[in-house]
């Protein structure tokens, strides 16, 4: 009995210490333990990818989605840790990604999260409603039913949530991108997602303005029904128009960012901003809503 009782025992601790064990591995590998800036990585590598590309993929898709915040620091080191390669690839991807204005160099060792000035923001939205447009133009020649049919479903979507804005980025971005598709311009679409890309810099939803919501779900709908009707002028003149207002709005929030309640101007004065009145100063936005 004694001998069953100490083997009893020691299972026992060998329990407690495996269960140590495993809370120990846990916590170091959790994100909560890792550095803030690389808690958003996701870390499954494709087949048949380089170490480089996969780099590059994770970061770029973690710039996209909001995972870091304009000037925020980023290191090799630590990325790489996070995603359990070496510097080199890190490094490549570095490289790449401040090729492409998404990262800048920093006085350091590493970079930083770029971080838009109110200029290159006019620049980018310039760029974007010519893309937009032309997305609008050619999705009413060429939209299929099913395009248009799912379209319509999101701004049924859209609708529902109007009283959830984070619910709103998401179908608001959605809902851009189904258009983008309808196009069917695969040169077109290659195009936008770097814009896309850029607009990942943006942290903080123009739908936190008062009446901007309703604002543009009444503009998505004209544009939904400019394409229905296989309209290409009229379908491109209304987008074009939607990212005019959207750059109008996003001009106007201040930094720090307000809450809805300090945000008094009505929606109809704030896209009244001229180019002439943009001040050439840095401004900067820490997810792409409008």
């Amino acid at each position: 009995m004694k001998s069953l009782s100490r083997q009893a025992i020691q299972r026992v601790r060998n329990q407690r210490r495996k269960a140590k064990i495993r809370e120990r591995r846990r916590k170091t590998t959790s994100p909560r333990r890792t550095d803030k800036a690389n808690a958003g990585l996701r870390v499954v590598r494709q087949r048949d990818e380089s170490r480089g590309e996969f780099a590059y993929r994770v970061m770029r898709e973690s710039l996209r989605s909001g995972a870091f915040q304009s000037g925020e620091h980023l290191r090799e080191a630590d990325v790489a840790k996070r995603l359990r390669i070496s510097r080199t690839p890190v490094r490549e991807a570095f490289h790449q990604l401040v090729a492409e204005g998404l990262l800048t160099i920093g006085p350091w060792n590493g970079v930083m999260v770029a971080e838009l000035r109110a200029d290159e923001l006019v620049e980018l939205y310039a760029v974007r409603e010519a893309l937009e447009g032309t997305a609008a133009r050619l999705a009413a020649e060429h939209a299929t039913a099913a395009d248009i049919a799912r379209l319509v479903e999101i701004t049924a979507d859209e609708a529902a949530a109007k009283n959830d804005p984070k619910k709103l980025v998401i179908i608001n971005s959605e809902l851009h991108q189904t258009m983008y598709a309808a196009a069917h311009n695969r040169y077109l679409l290659q195009a936008l997602n770097t814009v896309v890309d850029a607009l990942g810099l943006l942290r903080h939803s123009t739908f936190v303005l008062p009446g901007s919501i309703e604002l543009a779900h009444r503009e998505h709908l004209k544009i939904i029904a400019a394409i229905r009707k296989h309209k290409p002028d009229h379908a491109e003149e209304l987008a074009r128009q939607h990212i005019r207002h959207a750059l109008a709005m996003r001009l106007r929030l201040p930094r720090p960012y307000p809450s809805t309640s300090e945000l008094a101007t009505p929606v109809a004065d704030q896209i009244s901003v001229k180019t002439g009145d943009r001040r050439n100063r840095c401004l900067m936005w820490p997810m792409f809503a409008r």
